[in-house]
């Protein structure tokens, strides 16, 4: 049987027991900042903000960047010698030698000259003597004297005669420093100090005179390295071959340079008289 008393008390509203909350759940701690983030968050502010420091080293590694760089360049620049054959690397030894002969010539005929100077029994026949191949030397040079001897005589051909003066003078300039001591083209013009060379309808003007191709140079000097200083890699015979001409060179040990020019009066100079 059921209890009258229990259903009064679970009738009444004011003796009911209202349940009891449920107990709120504590926030999640954040996660924690990883390592990597970190990183990047300090290296964009670095860049964004870079300090003193920073600047510093930035502009140093920069110098330093740019003169490897430089020093590379010029040392790939000076090395000439690093692409050439055997056979070119031999053709140049040997005009180094033949220039190296020549001073050693010169040096041994100066120093016998000087012994012969400081005797006095001999110094006035000496002196003489000097004076005369002096006067020789400088008629040869200037033109005034025809001159024989080893050398090398230089046909060039180009189409037409389309020679370009400039690569002319190159060559010429090639063998003076090779040495040529006398020269002539197409037995015509004596090639001097004084030579002119202009550009001219159907060839070059060499002192007033027009010269046609073929163009042949005698030359007297020592034929090793005459034709050396020619064939040296990127010299005369590669300009020539690079502009559809020619080159052929002879060396003989007696090479007639035979034309003359005319000796020029000083107009202002006097030689002046002695004390």
């Amino acid at each position: 049987m059921r209890d009258p008393a229990m259903d009064d008390d679970m009738s009444d509203p004011s003796t009911a027991q209202a349940p009891e909350p449920a107990p709120e759940s504590a926030p999640e701690p954040a996660p924690a900042p990883v390592a990597g983030d970190v990183a990047r968050e300090r290296l964009g502010r670095a860049l964004l903000r870079p300090g003193r420091g920073q600047v510093v080293v930035a502009v140093l590694l920069a110098v330093l960047g740019a003169a490897a760089v430089t020093q590379v360049r010029i040392a790939g620049r000076d090395d000439d010698y690093a692409g050439l054959r055997q056979a070119d690397l031999i053709q140049a030894l040997n005009g180094l030698q033949a220039a190296a002969r020549r001073t050693e010539q010169d040096i041994n005929d100066l120093e016998a000259t000087r012994d012969s100077l400081r005797d006095s029994n001999n110094k006035t026949a000496t002196a003489l003597e000097q004076a005369r191949q002096e006067l020789t030397s400088l008629g040869v040079l200037a033109g005034t004297l025809a001159a024989h001897g080893p050398g090398v005589r230089i046909t060039v051909t180009v189409p037409d005669s389309h020679l370009s003066v400039n690569l002319l003078l190159d060559g010429i300039e090639e063998l003076r420093d090779a040495g040529a001591e006398a020269m002539e083209i197409n037995d015509s013009v004596r090639v001097v100090a004084q030579t002119s060379f202009e550009s001219a309808t159907g060839g070059i003007d060499v002192d007033g005179r027009v010269l046609e191709s073929p163009f042949t140079i005698d030359v007297i000097g020592d034929p090793e390295g005459l034709t050396t200083a020619l064939k040296f890699p990127g010299g005369f015979v590669d300009d020539i071959a690079l502009d559809e001409g020619k080159v052929t060179i002879k060396q003989s040990q007696d090479i007639q340079v035979t034309v003359l020019r005319k000796a020029v009066e000083p107009k202002y100079a006097e030689p002046s008289k002695p004390d």
